[in-house]
């Protein structure tokens, strides 16, 4: 199966979720046109509190569509947009990237991932227990962050659903995903 843009979304206020769109456009260095995370420098609350001079590693927030069929089987019902992201994806595994790896979406835009999102209390203000779901241990006990990955825009451009989307992977060797 080709990897490809399920969904595409943006808000322009600080809200949880994000309606789903026909078309965003992604700007280089800065995000997505028109939404709230988009900026040079951070824009989360959280990080504008800690050091607005911080650079905007979280400008474009993308979840695989696969995560929502596996919280489907454990009864909740979450739909592209909800968890706040701007790209939902399908038939691509986006937690396995490696740090650096380069999304061609479209037929111009570029995301260079740059690390996992962090998931925050505002998940389980959304449906009660969802932040467990979205968490899991691999088989050292170390945990895994399950709530999509975060990059900046190296290339602007229009995205779309189904627009393919393919990977190009940096130099070896390849640092894992940390929490960004």
């Amino acid at each position: 199966m080709q990897a490809s843009v399920l969904t595409v979304s943006r808000s322009a206020t600080h809200s949880f979720s994000k309606p789903n769109r026909d078309t965003i456009r992604l700007l280089a260095g800065l995000g997505v046109e028109g939404d709230a995370h988009a900026g040079e420098t951070v824009k989360h609350r959280s990080r504008v509190k800690a050091d607005p001079t911080q650079p905007n590693l979280r400008q474009v927030h993308l979840i695989h569509a696969e995560l929502f069929d596996e919280l489907d089987a454990k009864g909740f019902s979450v739909a592209p947009g909800a968890m706040g992201e701007n790209i939902t994806t399908r038939g691509i595994d986006l937690l396995s990237l490696p740090v650096g790896a380069r999304l061609q979406i479209g037929p111009s835009a570029v995301v260079e991932v740059t690390g996992l999102r962090n998931p925050c209390i505002q998940i389980d203000r959304f449906q009660k227990g969802l932040m467990k779901a979205v968490l899991d241990r691999d088989s050292e006990g170390s945990l895994i962050l399950k709530a999509g990955v975060m990059g900046v825009v190296l290339t602007g451009g229009e995205v779309r659903p189904n627009d393919p989307v393919s990977i190009i992977l940096p130099p070896e060797p390849h640092r894992r995903l940390e929490r960004v």
